[in-house]
């Protein structure tokens, strides 16, 4: 036989086991108002120390932040400072090449070196029924070093004589020096051979000796070389391109414009 139990209250009778539930429920409901009075007491004192560090914010003293510790120094490959020891080397020399050079030129300030014709006439000038044509000139050719202090030397000079794009004779010159600030003249007593011309050709030879003037052509190229002080040795092409007007009378004429020009 199974015996119940049976309390008896106020409100009527209650089983144990009922009891029991009722008890759980008044403790879990004491729990929570604990907890909610424990937090509610927290947050009052994390408002309190808030105003606490508010009010006194000038009093307070901050530690230094702790320093990182760092792995271990690594030692620069000893071939990067042989490197970067050389580029320095040769900056330097370069610099200092070129402040050499710079005052240099500035002390001797150098003069490219000329090649001039100062004169030319024609000594004889004949045409042949046999279109045949016999030239005879003089032509004087200056070489001028207008430098203070250097000379100048002249070498590999030839000059082509042409008549209405016929050679007429090859003007050449041995290897020659020029002291500073002076000149070397150049004579060419020039002579062709019987050239012979084509039609187009003698018409024109016919024209000039009518006009009584020719005109010929003097083209070609020289180089100079010249020490410059401490700066070295310089060098350039001389190229000559000059047009003469020459008068059949054996007058001798100054060309104003027909110097050489440096490349």
């Amino acid at each position: 036989m199974t015996t119940l139990s049976f309390i008896f209250n106020s409100n009527g009778y209650e089983s144990e086991e009922q009891q029991k539930r009722k008890n759980r429920l008044l403790r879990l409901s004491h729990q929570q108002t604990t907890n909610s009075e424990t937090g509610l007491a927290a947050d009052r004192h994390s408002v309190s120390l808030k105003i606490i560090s508010t009010k006194h914010a000038d009093h307070l003293f901050f530690l230094p932040m702790p320093k990182p510790v760092l792995g271990p120094e690594r030692r620069t490959n000893p071939l990067i400072w042989c490197v970067a020891t050389l580029c320095t080397f040769i900056t330097l020399a370069v610099i200092i090449t070129g402040l050499v050079v710079f005052i240099g030129y500035m002390i001797v300030r150098p003069k490219v070196p000329q090649m001039s014709v100062v004169s030319a006439n024609v000594d004889n000038f004949s045409y042949d029924m046999s279109s045949n044509l016999i030239v005879k000139v003089s032509i004087v050719i200056n070489a001028e070093n207008d430098n203070a202090k250097a000379h100048a030397s002249f070498y590999e000079t030839i000059y082509t004589l042409t008549f209405h794009g016929v050679k007429v004779a090859y003007l050449r010159a041995d290897p020659f020096d020029v002291p500073q600030n002076s000149s070397t003249p150049l004579y060419y007593p020039v002579e062709s051979t019987s050239i012979s011309l084509t039609p187009e050709e003698g018409e024109v030879a016919e024209m000039s000796l009518d006009q009584k003037q020719v005109v010929l052509y003097l083209k070609g190229n020289t180089r100079t070389r010249w020490r410059v002080g401490f700066i070295g040795s310089v060098k350039f092409w001389l190229h000559l391109n000059c047009q003469l007007k020459l008068p059949l009378d054996g007058s001798t004429i100054y060309p104003k414009k027909c110097s050489t020009k440096s490349r």
